[in-house]
């Protein structure tokens, strides 16, 4: 106790450095960026290669494969995706770890420059860039305007872009729904003819003029001199001019033969904002900038630059998770000083105000100070952190509570304030400590999750860490200095001024509760036996009755959210236009439901199935809905979607899927079956038995679709090369003549001087000739003249494969489908998986699930290894407090108690278990609910020792007796802290609010009654089946000569 005296010698310094921590958590919290959810890296490379032209097949032989036999080689490599379309491939590789993303990615870089010696030529450069676990954007900012020209808004739309950008918390700022620019050059066939023209003659004339040409520096007379020859194309009318045949008689010009136009692309997809056409720019932040401060330096820039534009133009924001992550944080700031203010108020009703005070000054005190550490591990301020923080509130008092008491007694019995604190940091130390390093050690298994579950929960074991090291330290040093310098002001040999008025308070509050307890404890200590059986058998009940009519398990919990998707599906050769007209439709629908503030929404002419998203293969468009707060509804989101799904269930030819943002870890749809095989036909035919047979049983599904190739045709043009060659022409000249009434072929790019980027320049024929009956008609000039392409060769219809996807190097198909409310995925998986094993399919066909169910199973596993984990480090620190394995064990015994709390609040409210939520809840709990036991035995085993007059059951009375107080306190003050959130109640004293059903209270419900309920349950049962447990070793000793759990009082005697 040197140490503690020369702290309390020193108090102006200690209470100095106190100060300081203050301030410096609050700074913290000032400058850590805030966030709705963690900051999680995927350890997902993405690589995007595009080929123009390339067919699925090919681009899967020719792109994929060489890729994955690259990636192969890499260490740590856990699965590899990949999917070709037409004209792109897209390949993810998911890796074990992210501890070092930047690496991995420049591993994969260096993979696919390696496997770029295999591509075909004119493959255009791969792109590699790590996957964001966020796939919404910060803010999305609109660009819509009746009278106001498409250039104009593609004008401004360019410019806020380059100047976001410009911007340090903008990673990117993505333009949508624009068509880029291109030069048309649209070639008049019979001038072609007439002159004799070949396509790769206009292509010629274009490359060889286009180009930047340094012809060196010349040494003269007057000095030294650049010479350079320009020869870059600038504008549409230097294109005009090139020429591309001359004769002594002239030369002919490219707009001899052809109109030069700049213009915009062929639509291949739009945008619009509330039904209006519209460009958007979709902004992302950096990884670690504050999203509120991202979001006001955005709005600034287009504020400042407002007036460059068109009165008419109108810009607006939608999606701004700013104003929504604000709210968020603000409310469950709001609960955690709410919850302060409760446990506050009971501390000081049960101790005094002064002592109360004393106690409570530590909550302030931990949770800056937690954030100092936070802060400097780099993290956000999320809702992760904030509940960290508001589950250790109730937790990070216990110490200073058992101190605070154990010191008001010893002073009540003489003691002066000085010695009493001294004292009672002396005989509490021990089982502080202890208590404090049970609870981490049940916490310290949650850091080791793998996975972006793990990532993602990581925070939370991280924040209880920094808040009850905090917590030891105010309890053992602090709090102590504190209230010694408090009773020293009012006199060195008084008794603490609170002392008197505490025991009134006693009096009043708690003395009918005690009375109450130890007329109950009376009987069970007097039957030992029969109290602990009784106690058993009610425990082994909760768990057999849980066994047989619990609700079912799910992975995460449903959560109430602002914000939702919808997609639209509609099968068939659908034009932009007819896709617009279709969206249009569902759109108008959506708006009209109440609680739907904005629609926000985007469609492109074909869709990439990538892994781990949920866009359909016959998606034609999507949008973001954007609800009103909570607040301002009646009705919660799960609601407000069905009734849109219900209502655009009747629009004959399109399928609407709408569902709320997915919260917590990203797991894709509810059920997701995967099948692979190296027979296609044979994937296929199964994915249809399955999907059928899904449709047909599995109740409570919607949304059920599969990702097999959509039925089509494609158009092959088989060319007799024999015969092509006897005419003199070659393939390429076929394929060109092709892409004449297609696309176009790009015959060069320039870059004028109001464009950023460069532009286009594409040659194709007139819009009356780009038709299909039109292409056995054209015409490739040869030396000896014009011949149609019919000639030799001849147009052959296929079946068209859209999309082939791989994973792990074999062709895969996926089934997807959610569940439908009061349905659970759990069970419906249950269901398909034992039907799927009665099933004799095709053997090359692998069948597993993934998505949720896959993450379930894995988060499952981690929780029941890192329970283990827990509860054995914490019988190691008991056995070394208590030199005994069966106070250890009977210590231990409180987590069976408080997981039957936990599954008796199950039961009762009928509520499903989440993996991830309640199971973190029962970790948790292991850690909180020991301590009372480690209390009240040690208090036990203090009285057995220092006084061998005392019979066993005397010591477990007066142990029960002295420690009832502080032991239902420290309870108590967790209990009241989680309440409300554990009912579905968000109250915030701050703003004066308080929501039910809201989506603070939606996420943390869960984990909050498991709590609740568990630590209820458990505390009941400590106070009276430990006792009884504690006398059992005796009784056995003297019925049947055993010696059990007494030898450590002979040791520490001798």
């Amino acid at each position: 106790m040197k140490f503690l005296n020369l702290i309390v010698d020193h108090s102006r310094a200690t209470l100095s450095i106190m100060l300081l921590i203050l301030v410096a958590g609050a700074g913290s919290r000032l400058s850590m960026p805030v966030e709705m959810n963690p900051n999680v890296t995927l350890p997902v490379v993405m690589i995007m290669v595009q080929h123009d032209g390339i067919s699925p097949e090919d681009g899967a032989r020719l792109l994929i494969r060489p890729i994955e036999k690259e990636l192969k080689t890499l260490d740590g490599l856990e699965e590899i995706q990949a999917t070709a379309q037409e004209s792109m491939v897209v390949v993810t590789a998911e890796f074990e770890v992210a501890d070092n993303i930047k690496e991995i990615v420049a591993e994969v870089r260096e993979a696919v420059d390696r496997a770029k010696a295999e591509f075909p030529q004119d493959t255009k450069e791969p792109i590699v860039n790590e996957l964001s676990p966020s796939p919404e954007p910060t803010i999305v900012i609109t660009f819509s305007g009746d009278n106001v020209a498409e250039r104009e808004l593609h004008r401004a739309a360019k410019y806020y872009q380059r100047e976001l950008e410009m911007l340090p918390e903008v990673l990117k700022a993505d333009i949508s729904g624009h068509r880029d620019e291109v030069v048309d050059v649209v070639v008049d066939p019979a001038r072609l003819e007439q002159y004799g023209l070949r396509i790769d003659e206009l292509v010629r004339a274009v490359t060889v003029n286009n180009l930047l040409i340094p012809a060196g520096e010349m040494d003269a007379a007057q000095g030294r001199f650049g010479i350079k020859v320009p020869a870059l194309i600038e504008t549409t009318e230097d294109i005009r001019a090139l020429p591309v045949r001359h004769s002594p008689e002239g030369s002919i010009t490219l707009g001899d033969v052809a109109s030069v136009k700049r213009t915009f692309k062929d639509a291949t997809g739009y945008s619009f904002i509330n039904g209006k056409k519209a460009i958007a720019i979709e902004v992302r932040k950096r990884l670690n900038n504050n999203l509120i401060k991202t979001v006001e330096a955005s709005r600034a820039v287009v504020d400042q630059s407002r007036r460059k534009f068109s009165a008419d133009m109108d810009i607006g924001y939608v999606f701004d998770s700013s104003i929504f992550t604000k709210q968020m944080v603000d409310e469950l700031q709001g609960n955690i000083i709410t919850a302060m203010c409760l446990v506050l108020m009971l501390v000081v009703a049960t101790l005094g105000v002064k002592s109360g005070l004393l106690v409570g000054f530590g909550i302030p005190f931990c949770l800056l100070g937690s954030l100092i550490f936070i802060n400097m591990l780099g993290y956000s301020f999320n809702f992760m952190v904030m509940f960290g923080l508001l589950l250790s509130l109730g937790m990070l008092i216990d110490g200073a509570i058992v101190v605070v008491e154990f010191a008001n007694t010893q002073a009540a019995a003489g003691l002066p304030a000085r010695e009493a604190y001294i004292a009672a940091v002396r005989r509490m130390a021990i089982p502080v400590i202890a208590s404090t390093g049970t609870t981490l050690a049940a916490f310290l298994p949650l850091l080791f999750w793998p996975g972006v579950s793990g990532d993602f929960m990581s925070y939370l074991p991280l924040t209880v860490f920094a808040v009850l090291a905090w917590s030891l330290t105010y309890a053992l040093i602090f709090a102590p200095t504190l209230g010694i310098v408090l009773a020293r002001r009012r006199g060195q040999r008084k008794k603490l001024p609170e002392d008197h008025h505490s025991e009134e308070l006693a009096a009043t509050f708690f003395q009918p509760l005690e009375t109450a307890y130890l007329r109950i404890l009376r009987p069970v200590i007097g039957a030992p036996l029969i109290s602990a059986a009784v106690a058993m058998l009610v425990l082994v009940g909760i768990f057999s009755l849980y066994g047989k009519f619990n609700a079912g398990q799910e992975f995460f919990a449903p959560i109430e959210s602002q914000y939702g998707m919808a997609g639209v599906r509609a099968q068939g050769n659908i034009s932009i236009d007819e896709q617009r007209e279709l969206t249009f439709k569902v759109q108008d629908i959506v708006a009209d439901v109440e609680g739907v503030a904005q629609l926000y929404g985007n469609a492109k002419g074909s869709s990439m199935v990538l892994f781990g998203t949920d866009v359909s293969r016959d998606e034609i468009s999507s949008f973001l809905i954007e609800l009103y707060p909570r607040d301002q509804r009646d009705r919660g989101s799960a609601e407000i979607f069905e009734e849109i799904r219900q209502k655009t269930k009747s629009l004959p030819g399109v399928y609407v899927s709408a569902s709320e943002m997915e919260s917590g870890p990203p797991v894709g749809k509810d059920i997701q079956i995967q099948l692979s095989a190296s027979d296609r036909q044979a994937m296929y035919r199964v994915t249809d038995q399955i999907r059928q047979w899904i449709a047909d049983n599995v109740e409570g599904v919607r949304d059920l679709q599969d990702t097999l190739p959509l039925a089509g045709i494609q158009w092959e043009i088989d060319v007799d090369r024999s015969r092509a060659a006897m005419l003199g022409v070659n393939v390429a000249e076929v394929g060109n003549m092709v892409q004449m009434v297609t696309g176009g072929v790009m015959i060069g790019e320039f870059r004028p001087d109001d464009a950023d980027d460069e532009v286009e320049i594409r040659l194709r024929y007139p819009e009356q000739d780009r038709q299909l009956a039109s292409i056995d008609g054209l015409r490739v000039n040869t030396p000896s003249g014009a011949v149609p392409i019919g000639s030799f060769s001849q147009r052959v219809a296929k079946p068209r494969v859209d999309v082939i996807q791989r994973i792990n190097m074999a062709e895969t198909v996926f089934i997807l489908a959610n569940s439908k409310e009061g349905y659970l995925p759990d069970d419906q998986t249950r269901q398909i998986g034992e039907w799927l094993a009665t099933q004799n399919f095709d053997s090359s066909v692998n069948i597993v699930f993934r998505g949720a169910n896959e993450e379930q199973t894995k988060a499952a596993e981690f929780l029941s290894t890192a329970f283990s984990l827990a509860m054995s480090v914490m019988l190691i620190m008991l056995v070394m407090q208590f030199n005994s394995f069966y106070q250890a064990g009977l210590i231990l015994f409180s987590v069976v108690m408080s997981t039957a709390g936990v599954l008796l609040g199950l039961l009762i409210a009928q509520a499903t278990f989440s993996t991830i939520l309640t199971g973190v809840g029962i970790v948790a709990l292991a850690g909180i609910v020991v301590n009372n036991n480690i209390v009240l035995i040690d208090t036990y085993n203090y009285l057995r020792r220092n006084n061998s007059q005392l019979s066993a059951a005397e010591a477990v009375y007066n142990a029960a007796r002295s420690r009832f107080r502080p032991v239902l306190l420290t309870s108590i003050t967790t209990i009241v802290g989680l309440l409300p959130l554990a009912n579905g109640l968000s109250i915030d004293l701050v703003n004066r609010s308080f929501t039910l059903g809201g989506m603070v209270a939606s996420w943390w419900q869960p984990l909050a009654s498991a709590i609740v309920n568990g630590l209820v349950v458990s505390t009941v049962l400590t106070l009276l089946l430990t006792p009884a447990m504690l006398l059992l070793p005796e009784i056995i000793s003297k019925r049947f000569g055993v010696r059990v759990a007494e030898h450590q009082y002979e040791d520490e005697a001798a």
